[in-house]
């Protein structure tokens, strides 16, 4: 029961330390990062917030789902499995490179599609939670008959 408490109490204080960064961007940025976030909550009630890497929001469920990240231009959503999700509305524009991640470069005065970028998140909680179900392969003993 205590890790469940201590679950509890990070995933508050990372909320806090989220309100906290986007009330000191206190431009676009921030209300952009707010909207992401409430969008990612809509999508998928049971997100947990997590504050990690020298302070990058983060949201999983059964992994991580994404983070939102801040620059001087941009607001930053990377799918940590972001390569393997379809984006049949064209949402990812950054880091395409990559065989794993997928990124979504928000500019100032841009519009988000709202129901695709909520259609993506549930797809990362998805692909989350088969990966995490999935049987484990067993991995060859080291010993050779002979």
């Amino acid at each position: 029961m205590e890790s469940k408490t201590k679950k509890t109490e990070l995933a508050e204080s990372a909320s806090v330390l989220i309100d906290g960064r986007i009330q000191e961007l206190g431009d676009w940025r921030g209300e952009m990062l707010a909207r992401v976030r409430a969008l990612i909550h809509e999508a998928d009630p049971e997100v947990v917030e997590e504050w990690k890497w020298m302070g990058t929001p983060i949201w999983s469920h059964a992994g991580i789902l994404c983070t939102g990240e801040t620059y001087k231009s941009i607001v930053k959503m990377t799918f940590a499995k972001g390569a393997a999700l379809k984006d049949p509305a064209g949402l990812f524009n950054s880091s395409l490179e990559g065989n794993v991640r997928r990124a979504i470069d928000i500019h100032e005065g841009e519009k988000v599609d709202e129901d695709a970028l909520k259609d993506l998140i549930r797809a990362a909680v998805a692909l989350n939670l088969e990966t995490k179900n999935r049987p484990k392969p067993r991995r060859a003993s080291g010993k050779r008959a002979g």
